[in-house]
């Protein structure tokens, strides 16, 4: 028997796994790049629960859900937790591996036999299990929803009237903090009040599963904390509750326990048995999952805040910035942002925190040089900066290695910076791919790339996570603080994943006002007396999880939170 075998009349080429024995040399010879060989454990051969095609993305396990609680999927994008999600609202029927011919419900249910899913999936054969999803990308919903309504000029209120089953409305759009869009049309809706009304009409449905992917996108951590509290009501009407967020502050808040995914983006993906969430989050950042005794990461990610390196005084260079004030006028209101005066250091990450409409990329841009303030100062302290904006707009005609050639080309032919950038931040594939065909996060990956391949003394960063799921977002934190540490410069990070800010910040700027209308933004303060300031604000308080350091909020009103609060002592020490 052949491997490989090739047919003269087919455009495609079939390759035995069973005979392949590794060597490689079909993956070198291959003009296209498609052929990729990964070995896998030969344990999850028996626990394999769907496959696409031969040679194609399989899945093994399922993630358990259970009522009454919220279950967290914590893992990469790309290894299988859509196809999950689809199994288990009943849109995808598991295959167990057998893709050419699908086995028989009596089948899928004995293969599951004991365990907690074969009494789930016996549920919802019996059409007993009715499932409602909060899809992932969400800007084709107001499009479809007039669609759906056959009226171009619907509004909020309008959608509400027809699709609140449970006569909720009114609870969840004061609990979502979105009663003010209520006569809007849906087409003028921002990113983050789209985010909550979808939320919003999730909740409102009659359903026995509730499916939330990505729910805390476009939201800033205010919000994400409201969005927390409306998903976790709903586990007490006995329902079942599933979450994928990679925002793991706000996964920890929200659920009880979570599985773990790892594997190989579009080749498998592996589901680890369900974890208390505290215990899930800290496996997904360890890399490694103990019951199975296997290692998916080869680095663990730590929080200790104590880990700059230290730095003589010959080496440390002290900058300050006056104060600052930018006003907006605009039709009806304006908004104007007033910036204290402040000082920072070389080696150092300074992060802005504070609810959108605020003012924090109004400030990146009075650092960038590309607003000018109230008194038309275009410089801020004479230093070089390099910006990566908050909105990323796809204008290079060419690929990603012409992009950076023509921008970036001594970095990018620099040895360290492939070695401590592009490596780490996983790019590589991209080189040949044109830039207009980039997805949100593989965009979000080369504009940071980009702006840490410029030359410059201050390096301004808007939201860096936007559109990366866990993995990629603990990669980017790490090379953004190796970066800066390494070449002794400053960094200003405009972030709302709390645990990569807590991770990042030397000192934190807070943000406070109205939002929309004025904003004000304190001196850099130390990260603990700054997320004090802040977590003071929205009124939640932070413990360190005691193996990784990580921060985890509190939550409300528990003995913790009571005892912290007393002591004005919001973040840990």
């Amino acid at each position: 028997k052949d491997c490989i075998v090739v047919k003269k009349d087919s455009k495609i080429s079939q390759i035995s796994e069973y005979l392949c024995i590794g060597c490689g040399a079909c993956q070198k010879k291959c003009p296209f790049g498609a052929i990729t060989i990964i070995n896998l454990p030969t344990s999850l051969e028996k626990d394999m629960s769907h496959r696409y095609t031969e040679n194609g993305f399989k899945l093994h396990r399922l993630p358990v859900p259970r009522q009454g609680q919220v279950l967290g999927l914590v893992g990469t994008n790309g290894i299988g937790k859509s196809t999950a999600l689809k199994i288990l609202a009943g849109e995808i029927k598991p295959n167990l591996g057998k893709f050419k011919e699908t086995p028989d419900w009596i089948e899928i249910l004995d293969n599951y036999k004991g365990s907690e899913l074969q009494g789930y999936f016996t549920k919802l054969l019996g059409n007993e299990l009715e499932s409602v999803s909060k899809i992932q990308y969400i800007d084709s919903v107001p499009k479809n929803l007039k669609k759906e309504f056959l009226n171009e000029n619907l509004t909020v209120k309008e959608v509400l009237a027809v699709k609140d089953e449970r006569n909720l409305k009114d609870f969840f759009l004061s609990l979502l903090s979105i009663e003010n869009i209520i006569e809007r049309d849906l087409e003028a809706l921002s990113g983050g009040e789209l985010q909550r009304f979808c939320v919003l009409l999730t909740c409102l449905k009659k359903s026995d599963i509730y499916i939330f992917d990505e729910p805390s996108s476009y939201l800033d951590v205010k919000q994400r904390l409201l969005v927390a509290k409306a998903i976790r009501s709903l586990s007490k009407a006995d329902k079942y509750v599933i979450v994928v967020e990679h925002d793991l502050a706000i996964l920890d808040l929200m659920c009880d326990f979570g599985c773990v995914l790892y594997g190989k983006a579009g080749a498998y993906g592996v589901i680890t048995q369900p974890y208390s969430i505290k215990n899930a989050i800290n496996i997904f950042l360890d890399g490694y999952v103990p019951t199975e005794n296997m290692r998916f990461r080869q680095e663990a990610l730590k929080f200790n805040i104590s880990e700059k390196p230290e730095t003589s005084g010959a080496e440390i260079s002290y900058n300050k910035y006056d104060a600052m004030k930018k006003t907006w006028k605009g039709n009806k209101s304006g908004f104007s942002l007033n910036v204290e005066a402040g000082s920072f250091n070389n080696s150092e990450i300074i992060v802005l925190l504070g609810e959108n409409g605020m003012g924090k990329t109004t400030m990146v841009g009075l650092i960038a040089g590309v607003i000018k303030s109230d008194d038309n100062n275009e410089t801020f302290c004479g230093a070089k900066v390099s910006l990566k904006a908050q909105k990323i707009l796809p204008k290079f005609q060419g690929t990603v290695r012409e992009l950076f050639m023509s921008k970036i080309r001594v970095s990018f032919l620099d040895l360290s910076f492939i070695t401590d950038v592009i490596k780490p931040i996983g790019i590589e594939y991209l080189y040949d791919r044109t830039v207009s065909s980039l997805s949100g996060g593989e965009l979000q990956r080369v504009a940071i790339t980009m702006c840490l391949g410029k030359e410059a003394d201050i390096y301004l960063l808007d939201e860096p996570s936007a559109y990366l799921d866990s993995d990629q977002r603990i990669a980017v934190s790490k090379v953004i603080k190796r970066f800066i540490y390494n070449k002794k410069k400053t960094a200003f990070v405009v972030e709302h994943d709390l645990i990569v800010g807590t991770y990042l910040a030397d000192k934190v700027i807070v943000f406070d006002g109205e939002p929309g209308i004025k904003g004000n933004a304190s001196a850099p303060l130390d990260i603990v007396n700054g997320m004090n300031k802040f977590l003071k604000n929205l009124d939640i308080t932070f413990r360190r999880d005691p193996e990784n350091f990580r921060p985890r909020v509190n939550k409300p009103n528990s003995a913790k939170d009571r005892e912290q609060k007393e002591n004005n002592k919001y973040f840990f020490n």
